[in-house]
């Protein structure tokens, strides 16, 4: 549910009322890192799926500045949020259009799908290993304690997590990755290290979601899924959604293609083949 409120002096009260109750959420998209200027290295995401996901049920805020109502909207709703998004004016006319475009997607209740578990412990240290793991696609759940439906499941602080390794968040990630193997893996995308996926279904139909925080719009980007898809519909914004391109159902897996999209794209398919 996304609820807006105009940056203005006539919505000063109702912001403050939200401020007592509302979770604040730091404003997504990409940063720079204070003396870290290899053109190398991957850039730095700001988002807040994790945040979301880590505690179901919690209410949410933005306080956004002009040029980022509609990353700020797209991620509520792939991520279900309840969230007050206070924005600009001059961002008005681009969150009308997202929200209308929003408001008419079809509905479904779906569940998120996962590869792994990440024991919640509460700790800052387990946020943050959310958080990259998040951006680097590893599809997660967050659980009270190990669960063996999934083949692994991270306790930060154990023999085989320790603490320390998440101080290098790549290498911690890659070694995440290794564990679970990539033909495990039951999601991967190519072609862009800003765009970041949710993916929820029931075994029936299957959903997902796609949020570019790179702030330019991504050409060619490339999906595998695990399992067989029989069809496969994008629906992206302005229109430029519609069947997938090249795709490919082959050795247990399900690939395609979305031509582009700028901001968010939401992409149904449904199981058989």
């Amino acid at each position: 549910m996304i609820r807006v409120l105009l940056a203005a002096a006539a919505s000063a009260l109702l912001w403050q009322a939200q401020d007592v109750s509302r979770e604040l959420l730091p404003t997504p998209g990409i940063v720079a890192r204070p003396g870290v200027a290899s053109p190398t290295r991957s850039p730095w995401i700001v988002a807040n799926g994790w945040r979301i996901t880590r505690t179901p049920g919690a209410k949410f805020r933005y306080d956004l500045p002009a040029g980022k109502a509609v990353l700020a909207a797209a991620e509520t709703h792939a991520y279900g949020a309840d969230a007050v998004l206070k924005t600009d004016p001059a961002d008005a006319e681009p969150l009308r259009a997202i929200t209308t475009f929003l408001e008419a997607l079809p509905r479904a209740e779906l569940l998120a799908v996962a590869d792994l578990g990440v024991v919640e412990d509460g700790t800052a240290i387990t946020g943050e290993v959310m958080n990259l793991l998040a951006r680097r696609n590893l599809l997660y759940a967050v659980v009270k304690s190990p669960e063996a439906r999934y083949r692994l499941n991270i306790v930060m602080g154990s023999r085989e997590y320790p603490v320390e390794d998440a101080a290098d968040p790549s290498a911690f990630a890659l070694k995440v990755r290794r564990q679970l193997t990539d033909e495990q893996r039951t999601l991967r995308i190519y072609g862009s290290e800003v765009v970041i996926a949710r993916l929820t279904g029931d075994g029936r139909k299957t959903r997902l979601h796609l949020i570019n925080y790179g702030g330019r719009e991504i050409e060619g980007l490339r999906v595998r899924l695990r399992g067989a898809y029989a069809t496969g519909v994008a629906y992206v914004p302005g229109g430029a959604g519609g069947p997938l391109q090249d795709y490919v159902v082959a050795d247990g897996a399900t690939e395609f293609s979305l031509p582009r999209f700028a901001v968010y794209a939401m992409i149904d398919l449904a199981a058989g083949r």
